[in-house]
């Protein structure tokens, strides 16, 4: 046979189908090992067990007789190793899902027997040739199985193939979840190791922060250290100085009678002397001019932080409330109306609950938090008080405690609301990013301003129909009622602008940002006229002094207060745009700066819990009280002989102020 004609078999053997292949071999096997003689299977095995007949059978219808095989070189056994192989045959079937690579396999085992019964062997190699071939072509696109597993012969007798493919395709499932298992083992002690090496570094980063504060503390003591060594350096300076200092003042003195009597004889008064830039540290002078007991009044009753006072404008009723200033989220959802006497002045002195009215916001229980009041402020003739609230109402009250309006449009809480001097118009600035003007007389809003990308943080009129807003979009918009846009537009902050203020005039817009400056625009340009940069943290509070042209006040010069979280309060010259005194009494960030009626004096309240009272003529505290709670708020009463300080534990104090 040539090598031509083995190929042409080779190729006829692998298109037959596995079944039919399977059972030519089989046949053909039992040809192989059938033999007339002594050594043949019929006689070795079927003959000495009593089956002449099927022993003849066998070999008749084999056509033994006709084969020229030598019988003598069939090896004892050999039917046994052909079963063997059979086996095998099944259990390689039952694992191998590519028909092909069965034909492979059967073509490989006919080479084998093809070769030990003496075939060509030239055949055999080519037929070998082709077979590797055939393999190596059918790894690229056959999709080959990784387990091979082993079945009990039992099973390869008595189940068909179909059935012992399940077997192994169950055995092979099950082998998959164990390493499934063991992967997932092995991710979880990984994760676990990163866990734990998160767990040390997190721990380190503790110890590294620990350390630092510790050290921070060492600095701070070493610090004090040193500050009361210079205290003791100055003090002993001080008591040096003293009697250079008495010959000075004594000299002051007189010289000061003297421009008394000399402008007394030109019938003139002496006017307020430019304040020149100063630096001004009075902690050291506080106790000197503490506030007694006695000159204060504390008012007890509501039972969340008090963020928001304000006195009327034409009596002794004081307003207060207690809810959210800005973004805080606390309140005990009341506004309340207090009668302050002169009579309530004493030693540890307490408001009667007869002289306080509540404004409930909420009917029923005064704990819900969408009812807490952010803002209040009374009309220009103290008749009505409006208030509003973090549900986004503004409510206006009567001075008997009575609910007249609630005016409802915003879609979230509102942080300012002022009345216009008229009083026919209250204006209100919330965070749904809007302005809305109310008209109070009829109970209804007249005009809905929305410029703002962000909420509006305060809102200020510069007369009876035109205000300016502010928001935490850093813009500035002037506003006027019937007005469609902006009539004005400032920019130039870059940070949340948290409070906009008009001179008395209405001709300077003040504002404050955080930034950490404080701007002076004019309605004549669209730049600030003066960028103030003294601060060195937000500033939160701006305040126009009661004095300069069209204030009760005209001789005095008009000045600008700022609050910063930096601890201190300047006082500024808006004509030059220039710092006139920096007031460094506070140790904590001041929220809030008020000036008194005649001008010469500025309040201030800070989160140390502390209220200080300046002299502006000499920017130093000539008095100071100090409560239990950070101060949110200060204002004066329209004599000027009273303050008031909302605290941050509840409570408001008045303070008697007559020097």
């Amino acid at each position: 046979m040539g090598l031509e004609e083995g190929k042409e078999r080779f190729l006829y053997v692998g298109s037959l189908n596995v079944k039919t292949l399977s059972f030519v071999v089989l046949t053909s096997l039992l040809y192989v090992i059938v033999s007339q003689d002594s050594n043949e299977p019929s006689s070795a095995y079927q003959m000495p067990a009593g089956f002449t007949h099927s022993a003849f059978t066998l070999g008749y219808e084999a056509g033994i007789n006709k084969c020229t095989i030598d019988g003598s070189l069939v090896p004892p056994g050999a039917l046994i190793t052909f079963v063997q192989k059979g086996l095998q045959y099944l259990e390689m079937e039952a694992n191998l899902s590519n028909v092909r690579m069965l034909i492979v396999v059967v073509v490989v085992i006919i080479i084998d027997n093809f070769l030990v019964y003496g075939g060509n062997q030239v055949i055999a190699k080519s037929m070998c040739i082709y077979s590797s071939r055939f393999v190596l072509s059918l790894q690229n696109d056959a999709e080959m199985d990784e387990d091979f597993s082993f079945l009990q012969p039992l099973d390869i007798i008595t189940k068909d193939v179909n059935q012992l493919r399940q077997m192994v395709k169950e055995k092979r499932k099950n082998i998959q979840k164990d390493r499934n298992k063991d992967r997932d083992k092995d991710k979880d002690k990984e994760v676990e190791r990163e866990h734990e090496g998160e767990r040390g570094r997190i721990r380190e980063k503790e110890r590294t922060e620990k350390e630092k504060e510790r050290e921070k503390e060492r600095e701070k003591e070493r610090e004090k250290e040193r500050e009361k060594e210079r205290e003791k350096a100055e003090s002993n300076k001080e008591r040096e100085k003293q009697p250079e200092e008495l010959a000075y003042r004594d000299m002051v003195l007189d010289q000061e009678d003297k421009d008394v009597a000399r402008h007394e004889e030109n019938g003139t008064l002496a006017g307020p002397e430019p304040m020149d830039i100063a630096t001004t540290s009075t902690l050291a002078s506080q106790d000197a001019c503490e506030i007694h007991s006695s000159e204060v009044t504390i008012l007890e009753g509501h039972t969340s932080e008090v963020c928001a006072c304000a006195w009327s404008p034409t009596g002794s009723l004081l307003a207060s409330g207690a809810g959210q200033l800005k973004f805080s989220l606390s309140g005990d959802s009341t506004a309340r109306i207090w009668t302050i006497s002169d009579g309530l002045f004493k030693s540890g002195g307490k408001n009667s609950p007869l002289n306080v009215l509540v404004l409930k916001h909420v009917k029923g229980r005064t704990n819900e938090k969408s009812k807490d009041v952010t803002t209040l402020d009374w009309n220009g003739e103290g008749t009505l008080l409006a208030t509003g609230s973090y549900d986004g109402q503004a409510r206006i009250w009567t001075t008997t405690g009575d609910l007249r309006t609630t005016l409802s449009k915003h879609k979230g809480p509102i942080f300012s609301l002022k009345w216009n001097k008229k009083g026919d118009y209250l204006l209100t600035g919330s965070c749904d990013k809007t302005a809305i003007v109310w008209d109070v007389k009829a109970e209804e809003w007249k005009q809905q301003f929305e410029f703002h990308t962000g909420p509006t943080l305060d809102v200020d009129w510069r007369n009876n129909v035109s205000f300016a807003t502010s928001s935490t979009d850093h813009m500035i918009y002037v506003c006027k009622i019937g007005e469609t846009r902006p009539i004005k537009t400032f920019a130039g902050h870059q940070g949340e602008v948290n409070c906009v203020k008009w001179d008395p005039t209405g001709s300077l817009l003040a504002s404050c940002s955080d930034d950490i400056t404080a701007k002076i625009w004019c309605m004549k340009q669209d730049k600030y006229v003066h960028d103030l940069r003294e601060h060195s943290k937000e500033i939160y509070a701006i305040r126009w002094s009661p004095t300069g042209p069209g204030t009760n006040n005209p001789n005095q010069q008009l000045v600008l207060a700022s609050a910063s979280f930096d601890s201190t309060v300047k006082l500024w010259d808006v004509e030059q745009g220039k710092l006139l005194y920096s007031l460094n009494g506070h140790r904590d960030p001041v929220y809030s700066v008020a000036f008194s009626p005649n001008g010469e004096y500025l309040a201030s309240g800070s989160l140390d819990k502390s209220m200080h009272v300046w002299s502006l003529k000499e920017g130093k505290i000539v008095k100071t009280y100090t409560g239990n709670g950070g101060i949110f708020e200060v204002c004066w009463n329209k004599e000027g002989d009273k303050i008031a300080a909302c605290f941050a534990n509840n409570t408001l104090c008045v303070l008697d102020f007559r020097m």
